[in-house]
């Protein structure tokens, strides 16, 4: 007797199987096969970009060894196929090496708006884009209008990004640029004190300190 309730257990259990399986078969089939070609989608796209980063490094890599070769103009090619448009990795790498190989090579202009334009571009992290308004400011600042230097670089002096220090420091060569001694004094005074700034900075802030006091 037991084993004719098991067989009609056995076949009540398929007949659910069956219904369920004609219920929701073609959507547990369907989620299969998203779930495989996602995963598939992502195994590509990850081996896409590990390729895409080791083609940039070579050609990175390349664009330096001009530069080291003494050809300039021909890196500087190369590094603008290589960044353009690019807001991280040896993208962003190769926008910051333009701008140094054209101050580099005297064209002061040139590498003042290659680092203005990585400073504005919204989509490089916070970090380089105040890394390169403090390179522009700096290479600005003989020639350009300190007023200006000193408002760009008011937010990264008086905030707590890495920068803060090269900030205060290039802010107050625009003051005493524009003839105001007292507001350098000041300015090399914060840095001086300044413990998270880094020690040579912080030195030469203080001889700046002795030397405008004294003056």
């Amino acid at each position: 007797m037991s084993d004719l309730f098991r067989e009609i257990e056995d076949e009540l259990r398929r007949d659910r199987l069956e219904q369920l399986w004609k219920r929701y078969g073609s959507w547990v089939i369907a989620a299969a096969v998203l779930l495989v070609a996602a995963t598939a989608g992502f195994t590509f796209w990850r081996e896409y970009e590990l390729k895409q980063r080791q083609a940039e490094g070579v050609a990175y890599a390349e664009a330096l060894a001009l530069a080291h070769g003494g050809k300039p103009k021909e890196a500087i090619e190369a590094l603008s196929r290589l960044g353009a448009g690019a807001s991280n990795g040896h993208g962003l790498l190769a926008r910051f090496e333009i701008a140094g190989l054209e101050a580099r090579s005297g064209n002061k202009q040139a590498a003042i708006a290659a680092y203005e334009a990585i400073a504005e571009d919204g989509a490089v992290d916070r970090t380089y884009r105040d890394l390169a308004a403090v390179l522009a400011a700096l290479g600005g600042v003989d020639a350009g209008d300190p007023a200006r230097i000193i408002a760009r670089l008011q937010p990264i002096a008086t905030g707590d990004g890495p920068w803060r220090a090269s900030a205060l420091e290039v802010t107050a060569l625009a003051q005493l640029r524009s003839g105001d001694k007292g507001a350098a004094l000041e300015t090399y005074k914060r840095l001086a004190d300044d413990l998270a700034a880094p020690a040579l900075m912080r030195a030469r802030a203080a001889e700046m300190v002795q030397a405008l006091g004294a003056g």
